[in-house]
């Protein structure tokens, strides 16, 4: 086949773009046929002819290798100056303490933050701090429930597989120092006694880093806290374990065979979506507020989506990765997930703050919080905010879903945003979308294959699940020529999106085609390869990550079977704030129909 030629990215007319459906050719292997398949992967004299076949197959051969792209690299998301901030916020230093920016947070929320007209809804971190401060209930009361429901968690058949270390002393001695503050009157602020988990690629002491591997914390010590577990512990944070995701961060489903795969609390038998699989389910199931997740493809905001829980996907480089187990460089962030958007709005607040001597991204603008609906700042006109921006939607893209609940589900809340708030939908096209999907995946899995290599070629590839393995070998096949052929995409791109902020506000979409699938019972001691159904996981979240763009997706419904279903927004650089005030805006209108899980536990009850 010869060679093709791109045309320059500013000769591309954006009118005439028509919408390919991504096609991933690839087996479902699961049981014996994935260990012969992993076998033959890593085999000498087969695995090149492998997987020279499904590179050709799935276009990276031709898109990567045989296309000329007239385009220079770019290395890492880099963006220009924000000229103005957004509007409706409170501004702060990025200098101030953790205790400072959330009290900041704290003036933005609703001053009422309870409500009985509806049938379900979450203990929110303010529910927590109100019945510590009258006395209703302790640190060390919620810690005792807290780890009896962990236990109940694995007990259960099967169990929900949501850590994959936890040190019940170590959370009572936390609560217990917590209860003190308290019974003195100095809580270090309204985040005191809140019980958070974080992801297992983030140091958080007393616990061991092990990525999800049975081996990492064998050859990478933890001497300290990540620096957003170091500020979130200084406002009170009580930090419960590790939890279960997916291995080495390297999938969307969450499975895990060494620790038993995580498991979506609205139906157990279904995933819960990944790779920060425990922490959405913990947080979905009602054992803490709010939990950290690192997203690198989807892998907070898909979770979040299918256990229908808030799950932001930062700005690259507005929080410290610094102490986070970094598998990929230039696209995975360190952030949080909760049950509300307000509950992520203040743990964001304590834990954001770019890396000093990181230079790889532009400088950051101003941390803002967003002023919600309710607040005490009457000068502020919320609603009148909400309605000027201006949304963008692709609608082949939009429309391209397995499951036409989720369709239904997310164009309602769209009407019900042009309804109550007036604001604009306008039609915005992204040309080039499978290539960026596939120079996400050569880059991610390219970084991936660089900070595992040592460790895979010094003898622990036996030690990594078959699943993985197959990733790895595909991922360990892609040259330097196919890196840097995927960064001139990533400039593309850029230039597509951006583009696309100058016109409209926020592009919207679906976050998952689908909600939680089926975990296959061959699945669950050998794992699973399924790579089509891994990249219909990621089909509206690539760029975010591609391209370093803030995101969230908000839960907006269910499906027939009682499945969430979660609505994504896309922001241009440093806009958080005002995706959370839009994610509040719908989780209110969305609050009616708010579900309790299959499997839930309720800490405030006995209060």
């Amino acid at each position: 086949m010869g060679q093709k030629s791109m045309l320059p990215v500013e000769d591309v007319i954006m009118d005439a773009v028509k919408y390919q459906r991504q096609k991933i050719e690839a087996p479902h292997l699961t049981g014996y046929s994935l260990k012969l398949s992993t076998w033959l992967l890593e085999s000498y004299l087969l695995s090149g002819p492998i997987i020279a076949y499904t590179l050709r197959a799935n276009k990276y051969t031709e898109k990567l290798s045989q296309t000329v792209i007239p385009d220079a690299p770019l290395f890492a998301p880099q963006f220009p100056e924000q000229a103005d901030l957004e509007s409706a916020v409170e501004v702060c230093e990025e200098t101030t303490s953790p205790q400072e920016r959330v009290e900041v947070a704290l003036k933005c929320l609703p001053s009422s933050f309870s409500s009985s007209d509806v049938p379900f809804q979450y203990w929110r971190i303010r529910d927590y701090a109100r019945a510590y401060r009258t006395g209703s209930t302790t640190p060390s009361d919620v810690a005792g429930r807290l780890i009896e429901a962990i236990e109940d968690s694995q007990a259960r058949d099967p169990p929900l597989g949501l850590f994959i270390s936890y040190d019940s002393k170590d959370i009572r001695k936390q609560a217990a120092e917590s209860t003190r503050r308290f019974s003195e009157g100095t809580p270090l602020s309204i985040l005191d006694g809140i019980f958070m988990a974080v992801k297992d690629e983030v140091d958080c002491l007393p616990y061991s880093t092990r990525g999800g591997t049975t081996w990492f914390h064998k050859v990478r010590d933890v001497k300290k806290d990540a620096v957003c577990v170091a500020r979130l512990r200084e406002c009170g944070i009580i930090f419960v374990g590790k939890t279960n995701q997916h291995e080495l961060g390297s999938g969307t489903t969450g499975i895990n065979p060494h620790y038993g795969s995580a498991r979506n609390p609205h139906d157990p038998n279904r995933y819960t979506g990944g790779s920060s699989a425990g922490s959405a389910a913990l947080v979905a199931c009602g054992l803490c507020p709010a939990a950290l997740g690192t997203d690198g493809g989807g892998s907070v905001r898909i979770p979040s989506a299918l256990c229908g829980i808030v799950g932001l996907k930062a700005t690259h480089g507005r929080i410290s990765t610094e102490g986070v187990l970094e598998l990929g460089w230039t696209v995975e962030v360190v952030t949080p997930m909760a049950s509300t958007v307000e509950d992520l709005l203040l743990v964001y607040a304590a834990m954001l703050g770019s890396r000093p001597n990181d230079v790889t991204v532009s400088k950051p603008s101003l941390p803002c919080f967003p002023i919600l609906e309710g607040s005490e700042h009457g000068k502020i006109d919320v609603a009148k905010a909400i309605g000027s921006i201006t949304f963008g939607k692709y609608k082949e893209w939009f429309e391209d879903v397995s499951n036409p609940e989720i369709l239904k589900a997310c164009e309602r809340v769209l009407e019900q945003l042009k309804e109550k708030y007036g604001v604009q939908i306008n039609d915005v096209k992204l040309p080039e979308l499978d290539e960026m999907r596939m120079a996400h995946v050569v880059t991610i899995g390219s970084e991936i294959a660089a900070a595992t290599n040592t460790h895979y070629s010094s003898g622990r590839r036996c030690d990594i699940s078959y699943e993985i393995r197959n990733t790895l070998a595909l991922m360990r096949s892609f040259t330097s020529r196919d890196y840097v052929a995927a960064q001139r995409l990533r400039r593309r791109a850029m230039f597509y999106h951006m583009e696309a902020f100058k016109t409209v506000d926020v592009i919207v979409t679906p976050t998952t085609p689908m909600t939680a699938p089926v975990i296959p019972k061959s699945a669950a001691k050998i794992g699973e390869s399924n790579l089509v159904l891994g990249g219909d996981l990621m089909r509206f979240v690539v760029a975010p990550n591609f391209l370093g763009f803030p995101a969230i997706s908000v839960p907006v419904g269910y499906d027939k079977h009682g499945l969430p279903i979660g609505l994504q927004l896309i922001g241009g650089p440093w806009s958080e704030a005002t995706l959370m005030r839009l994610a509040a805006a719908i989780e209110n209108m969305c609050a009616s129909e708010k579900k309790q899980p299959a499997v839930f536990y309720d800490l405030l009850q006995a209060s």
